[in-house]
């Protein structure tokens, strides 16, 4: 499988233990690299389902001198869409205690934009998923930010952590994207990268 990768050395260009975890999963060797400080700004004027994509070009370029001529790099960004405004990683305890109260009861949108780049030849694609949380109280969603504290995490949680286990009543889409990578849709666009 994947025949068509024999000639690249995969790089991901992502510090998170999940995107390490899913991409570990398809039984891929890769190497991480890290860039710190990238640019992580977009348009006001990009739709919500471009804001991802955008972002994970943008590491994607900021890899790109650094990138070998046999190299295949994957960047990816995710984005929580709830209430016309994008939730991205809390600041401090009770601004992921408001994020969660904003998704308590609702439907949110959680978004990824994927980019694989290599010397001479760039892709980009983006995967929405929706997930309706449960009314959550308010001494359950502080118990998560105590316990768990995920301000790493777009929208201020885990879906494979303790809330996501009492809170998510209900997926359309792909699970894995809203963990930070949309695996499968990663793994057909792999099938077909020249």
């Amino acid at each position: 499988m994947l025949e068509n990768l024999k000639k690249y050395k995969l790089v991901l260009g992502s510090n998170s233990p999940r995107r390490k975890e899913l991409l570990k999963g398809l039984g891929l060797d890769f190497e991480v690299r890290v860039i710190a400080d990238v640019d992580e700004s977009y348009s006001p004027l990009l739709q919500p389902v471009d804001i991802p994509e955008s972002i994970a070009r943008k590491k994607a370029d900021a890899y790109q001198t650094g990138l070998a001529v046999n190299e295949l790099l994957i960047t990816a960004d995710t984005i929580v869409w709830s209430s016309e405004k994008v939730l991205g990683k809390p600041v401090d305890f009770e601004d992921a205690v408001c994020m969660l109260h904003e998704l308590s009861g609702h439907v949110h949108q959680v978004i990824t934009g994927v980019c694989l780049m290599a010397q001479e030849r760039s892709l980009s694609f983006s995967v929405t998923s929706d997930v309706q949380f449960a009314q959550l109280t308010d001494e359950e969603i502080r118990y998560y930010v105590t316990h768990y504290k995920p301000y790493d995490k777009a929208g201020a949680y885990g879906i494979q952590e303790w809330i996501g286990y009492i809170g998510v009543e209900g997926i359309t889409g792909s699970f894995y994207n809203v963990m930070g990578l949309p695996i499968q849709r990663l793994y057909q666009e792999l099938k077909t990268f020249q």
